[in-house]
C-alpha cells in the first residue's frame, strides 16, 4: 500500500488567512476600546474673548514715508469712489488736495483716450519723500487699487502721458 498524502484544498488555506484577519481586526478594536476608556479626558479650554480694538483711523503723516501714508491715501480715494462711482481724474485730485496732499507733487492720466473714448481706468499719483503713492480706478482695474512704487528714472511716478493739473 502506498501512502497518499492528503493535501488541503486550496480554498481552506485562504479561509484560514481571511479568518485570522477578522480575528486580528476584532482584537485591535477591543484594545482600542479598552485604551480609550482609560485615557484621561481633555480639560475644557477657556478662551478669553475681548471686543476687537477699534482700528486706528488713517491720517496724513506730513513728512512721513509713502508706506506710512498709503492707508490715508487709500481711505481718501475710497471716499471719493463712495461719493461718486464714476469719479474721474479731477475728482481724485480734488479729493487728495482737500485731504492735505500737495497738488504740486501729483500726476494724473486723462479721462478719455486720444480718440475721445472713455478711458478704461484713470491713474493718479502723489510723490511722497522718495517714493510714489499710485492709485488706479475704473472698470479695467476692478474698482480702486492703491500701491507704493519707486520714483521712475524720469523723476515721475506715472509712465506715459499725463494731464497738466491746472485747476
Amino acid at each position: 500500500m502506498t501512502k497518499r498524502s492528503r493535501r488541503a484544498p486550496r480554498h481552506e488555506g485562504r479561509l484560514r488567512w481571511e479568518h485570522s484577519g477578522v480575528v486580528a481586526a476584532a482584537a485591535c478594536a477591543i484594545v482600542l476600546l479598552v485604551v480609550s476608556g482609560c485615557a484621561p479626558k481633555p480639560s475644557p479650554v477657556v478662551v478669553e474673548t475681548r471686543p476687537p480694538a477699534a482700528a486706528p483711523s488713517a491720517v496724513l503723516i506730513p513728512g512721513g514715508t509713502a508706506e506710512q501714508n498709503l492707508p490715508f491715501f487709500n481711505a481718501t480715494n475710497e471716499k471719493t469712489v463712495a461719493a461718486n462711482a464714476s469719479a474721474g481724474s479731477r475728482a481724485f485730485i480734488d479729493g487728495l488736495v482737500a485731504a492735505g496732499f500737495a497738488k504740486s507733487e501729483m500726476e494724473v492720466t486723462a479721462d478719455e483716450t486720444s480718440v475721445g473714448l472713455p478711458a478704461a481706468s484713470v491713474q493718479f499719483s502723489v510723490r511722497v519723500v522718495s517714493a510714489c503713492l499710485i492709485g488706479q480706478y475704473g472698470p479695467d482695474s476692478n474698482g480702486y487699487r492703491g500701491v507704493v512704487a519707486p520714483i521712475l528714472g524720469t523723476g515721475k511716478c506715472l509712465v506715459g502721458d499725463t494731464v497738466a493739473i491746472t485747476w
